[in-house]
């Protein structure tokens, strides 16, 4: 999901709390490696640039916030939209995105630095470095090109979450009531084997089911589910994952990685969201009769508005995110649960206690309350998706 300008500049007028975080959690916080494998910070700066080796006051993630919060890696999310996939310009896009976030480690070696392996981690991060690994959220930049994986893997993409918020030629959505493939395509079974024999990691978040099933099941290591939250919260949102396939992943030697937006973790908000597609869906569907007809179509702008209006954004907590947590340990264990915060791509919709990525204290604070020791704390910080990660990256060529 992408943060709009205009919601990012609402953060101005919404301050950082930190009442949450004791001097401990704070401790935790930079002794341990955090690793949030969903930030959305490349679409926003290619709508409006900002130097995020510096303080950027409309942004969710910025240098200083992540020092302050302590997180050492931020996987950044090369986000391709269905319509850029439709029209043909996902490549561009992709490749237009890792440009800058490479330009950003250029203008600032001593501040980032990409990082293509869990194994250099230790060393990168001398000096106060935060790494920026590359996630690619949708296959869409793939095109029906399998040569492209290669591409994008010696380009730094390390894990691919195979689809978004429409079916597209590897696999089905989430958010899309009619599937195409109910499973993986032909191509998306070529796809997941290629990731394999690369050592990129398969990633199942907004996969529809069917989809997410198959490529857990035919992946040779272990998958993640970069920024999930549980279905058992959220029962008739098929965005978030289900127990079925929460345990899938974990026998697999994977991880689910909790989101910390409110679209996700908060029941009413999550019906609303999965309401709006399929009101969506309904709208298609109404424009594409009246073109066959010869009529005039709706306008998308009077129904985004008319949308909004009679849906206003709704409230989510920390203790919401720490319930999404404690329900994934119980589920799946302590060795399968991590935090992917989708931080810079929700509109701002964020729990009061989590909005920038200097508010890591306030979640090991909240950890801490619920009686996780610290050695439990950093795995779900970070040393879970590390693990897995290295297990992925061994399986390589294999």
């Amino acid at each position: 999901m992408r943060l709009t300008l205009l919601a990012a500049a609402c953060l101005l007028a919404t301050p950082t709390v930190h009442a949450q975080a004791t001097d401990a959690a704070r401790k935790l916080a930079q002794d341990a490696i955090i690793v949030d494998t969903h930030i959305d910070a490349p679409g926003i700066l290619m709508d409006g640039w900002a130097d995020l080796g510096n303080e950027a006051k409309d942004r969710e993630f910025d240098y200083p916030k992540a020092r302050a919060g302590g997180l050492d890696v931020a996987f950044m999310s090369i986000y391709t939209s269905p319509r850029q996939d439709a029209d043909g310009s996902a490549w561009q896009a992709a490749n237009a995105m890792i440009d800058g976030v490479e330009a950003l480690v250029q203008r600032h070696p001593d501040r980032f630095a990409i990082l293509t392996s869990p194994k250099d981690a230790q060393r990168l991060l001398q000096g106060g470095r935060v790494l920026l690994p590359l996630g690619m959220e949708n296959g869409a930049p793939i095109g029906d090109k399998l040569d492209n994986l290669g591409f994008f893997f010696d380009r730094g993409v390390r894990y691919i979450t195979l689809a978004h918020s429409a079916n597209n030629r590897i696999a089905d959505s989430s958010y899309v009531i009619d599937k195409q493939w109910n499973g993986l395509s032909p191509f998306g079974r070529d796809v997941v084997k290629e990731m394999n024999r690369l050592g990129i990691m398969v990633d199942v978040s907004h996969l529809a089911d069917g989809s997410a099933m198959e490529a857990i099941r035919l992946s040779t290591v272990p998958v993640i589910a970069s920024h999930s939250a549980f279905r058992h919260f959220t029962p008739d949102f098929e965005r978030n994952i289900s127990d079925e396939l929460a345990k899938a992943v974990a026998a697999k030697g994977g991880v689910v990685q909790v989101p910390f937006g409110t679209a996700f973790i908060d029941p009413a908000s999550a019906a609303d969201t999965q309401a709006h597609f399929r009101a969506i869906n309904d709208f298609n569907r109404r424009n594409a009769e009246l073109e066959a007809q010869g009529k005039p179509a709706l306008a998308r702008a009077q129904f985004d508005k008319d949308w909004e209006a009679a849906h206003p954004p709704h409230q989510s907590t920390l203790a919401q995110v720490l319930d999404q947590i404690d329900y994934g340990v119980k589920l799946i264990g302590i060795d399968h649960v991590g935090i992917g915060s989708d931080f810079d791509g929700v509109d701002g919709e964020l729990p009061g206690e989590l909005k920038t990525v200097a508010d890591y204290p306030n979640l090991v604070a909240g950890l801490q309350a619920r009686g996780y020791g610290d050695a439990d704390i950093r795995k779900i910080l970070g040393g879970n998706l590390l693990r897995t990660w290295a297990q992925i990256e061994a399986g390589a060529g294999k």
